[in-house]
């Protein structure tokens, strides 16, 4: 009873933030994502365009909600260690659009903090892969999810001093940007599946990069994905190559 429990929930939260991000991006509640964030312009804000990686996350997270749901799925130990950290950041995930497209940042930057804790807790209860399925599945949804969060956290952080007209100047973004490529370089590491958390995070920090009119910037952006990319193939320079990369 408790793995359906858990699997019928994890169906359920991942309805839930597609119905969230469909009314946060059409401002059906409040104003709308994109509205908000304008609001507020940062250093740290990305490229419209990067919010597209959304989709990706929102199909990757539905297909491994029902497959866990199947009878030999639900039972096994991964899902039953990660499903409720899944569960949690689905909420959360939620939570954040509808407080943030009624201009509630400051309760949104803690609720986005808690995203970002419930996917590293997934991410560390992952265990290798039994084949691609796996991997597809599984690992890469939740690495690309977690590695979009970690970057958009430090951009909302941005986003909301901006709004209690405080957001940072060009020496703390770029402060921030290496300090983000450098600990998301340190993730990769430590974290299994790097390959979906890397590209997410560079992804991120390749659109901020795009966005910036500040020439310092902009190369703080690159620098921090070069260091996250070097992060990656020191991790992979190994046997087990695979593994390592996608789980």
């Amino acid at each position: 009873m408790t793995d359906k429990t858990r699997a019928g929930a994890l169906i359920l939260v991942a309805v839930l933030q597609v119905v969230a991000g469909f009314v946060g991006g059409a401002g059906l509640w409040g104003e709308s994502v994109g509205v908000v964030a304008n609001s507020y312009p940062t250093l740290l804000l990305p490229s419209g365009a990067a919010f597209t990686i959304w989709s990706l996350i929102y199909v990757g997270f539905g297909a491994l909600a029902v497959r866990q749901a199947l009878p030999r799925q639900r039972v096994r130990d991964v899902h039953q260690r990660t499903g409720w950290w899944l569960v949690g950041a689905g909420v959360l995930n939620a939570s954040w659009i509808l407080l943030f497209t009624n201009r509630l940042l400051l309760p949104a930057q803690f609720v986005i903090v808690a995203l970002l804790v419930c996917l590293l807790g997934a991410a560390l209860r992952l265990q290798p892969a039994e084949g691609w399925l796996d991997r597809l599945l599984l690992h890469i949804p939740v690495m690309v999810y977690l590695g979009w969060v970690a970057v958009a956290t430090v951009a909302g952080a941005a986003t909301t001093a901006a709004a209690y007209d405080a957001a940072p100047g060009t020496a703390a973004a770029i402060v921030a940007l290496l300090l983000t490529g450098l600990l998301a370089a340190l993730a990769v590491l430590r974290l299994p599946a790097v390959a979906g958390f890397a590209s997410a995070v560079c992804w991120a920090l390749a659109w901020i990069a795009a966005n910036s009119t500040t020439t310092w910037v902009l190369v703080a952006a690159l620098v921090a994905i070069g260091t996250v990319a070097c992060g990656f193939v020191v991790r992979i320079d190994r046997p087990g190559k695979s593994t390592v990369a996608w789980g």
